[in-house]
């Protein structure tokens, strides 16, 4: 595959700092917020996300592309990120899976890709300063236009993306037979959860994020799930009313990242934006109880405020996890009820999966409070749509 022509572009940040590159596609300004990620694999399911709506993404690994695009890993239905930026987009594909490649793929949804950037000095930039606001844009420098649209880009401080993002109507997912019926709160749900449960004899409703819990508990569910999601989780007021409803009832609750931070926010925690966030596939975590050292997956820029000696504010809950990186809480549970989440992705594909045995924590949660396995919940009973996002 010959190298396709090219434009020259830019990513200007809100400082004032300028990087270069090249884009394929004649575009309009593109601003977001701009975030970096340490995978070194998995551009696909990183691009479709919904944890990663309304940002551009740096690539920190070198080459970007050599494996194409497929139908089977991506995490929602299209790509979810604003824009993306690569040092090397790779022009050809090798891999017995691949139906395309990332550009053509990334084009189809309008969504940017610029390449031939310094990526290690933007970076760099990002962990020093913090992340921030950007535009990528077509040109040698930033045009007024480029300019004036990074200045009305909103901060991501106060922003409830998980609403845009969530489904607008139930659906149904897994073996209808299946024993134990999950309700799942969408946020920005990913579609590996979803397999994971599947693959745990759960049968899943998938609801939308401001579903009442009056109507969650109507369904009968054995266990219910917070997904992940983006935008300032202190920005869904609606949650805590509904997670703390349910979590009376001694329903089990399980949670993963923004499902971590608002089970935080329903027992009193606040959140906070973290300078430039967690996001890659290599965060030591260190699990309280036996002292055991996790290597995990993690997306995300707010964190539940406190360390490993507790959560301000949250006397029902308990730490049980924590990032050796900076002392950040990446696990808590109730004292009492049936509830826990984790700041990382257990569910984490391609990887790694030091974490997936908490899914098998929470069945056997779901089991020992005596739920009615193989009784009709109400999964039977919804749309079958799978989303749209």
């Amino acid at each position: 595959m010959t190298r396709q022509r090219s434009l020259p572009g830019f990513l200007l940040l809100e400082d004032g700092t300028l990087f270069h590159g090249r884009l394929r596609d004649p575009i309009e300004p593109t601003v977001a917020e701009v975030v970096f990620t340490t995978n070194m694999t998995g551009y696909q399911e990183v691009f479709t996300d919904p944890s990663y709506r309304g940002q551009i993404v740096v690539m920190t690994a070198p080459q970007i592309g050599n494996y194409g695009v497929n139908q089977e890993d991506p995490e929602s239905g299209r790509p979810q990120v604003a824009g993306t930026v690569v040092r090397e987009l790779s022009d050809s594909f090798s891999n017995w899976r691949a139906t395309g490649d990332l550009r053509s793929w990334m084009s189809s949804a309008q969504v940017p890709i610029l390449e031939d950037v310094d990526t290690r000095r933007l970076t760099r930039h990002l962990r020093s300063v913090g992340v921030m606001r950007g535009v990528i844009g077509v040109g040698e420098a930033p045009s007024e236009n480029a300019r004036a649209a990074l200045d009305a880009c909103p901060s991501m401080e106060g922003l409830d993306l998980a609403s845009r993002v969530s489904t607008r109507e139930p659906y149904a997912w897994g073996n209808p037979r299946a024993p134990y019926h999950i309700v799942a709160y969408d946020f920005g749900i990913k579609r590996n959860i979803l397999r994971l449960f599947d693959e745990n004899e759960c049968r899943i409703t998938v609801v939308p994020a401001d579903t009442p819990a009056s109507a969650v508990l109507e369904r009968d569910p054995d266990g219910v799930f917070i997904s992940n999601g983006p935008g300032d989780p202190a920005a869904i007021g609606y949650a805590p009313a509904n997670v703390r409803a349910i979590a009376e009832r001694e329903v089990p609750i399980f949670g993963i990242c923004l499902g971590h931070q608002l089970l935080g926010l329903t027992y009193g925690a606040e959140t906070v934006k973290m300078p430039y966030g967690h996001r890659g596939g290599n965060h030591p975590v260190r699990e309280m109880e036996s002292g055991r050292i996790l290597i995990t997956s993690q997306n995300h820029g707010f964190a539940v405020a406190g360390d490993e000696t507790g959560i301000p504010g949250a006397p029902a809950l308990q730490v049980t996890h924590v990032n050796l990186n900076d002392r950040t809480i990446e696990g808590l549970m109730h004292r009492e009820l049936p509830v826990f989440a984790v700041q990382y992705h257990p569910e984490a594909a391609p990887g790694p999966h030091d974490a997936r045995p908490l899914f098998g924590r929470f069945l056997e949660t779901v089991r020992q409070r005596g739920t009615k396995a193989g009784a009709g919940g109400g999964a039977g009973r919804d749309s079958g749509r799978e989303p749209s996002a």
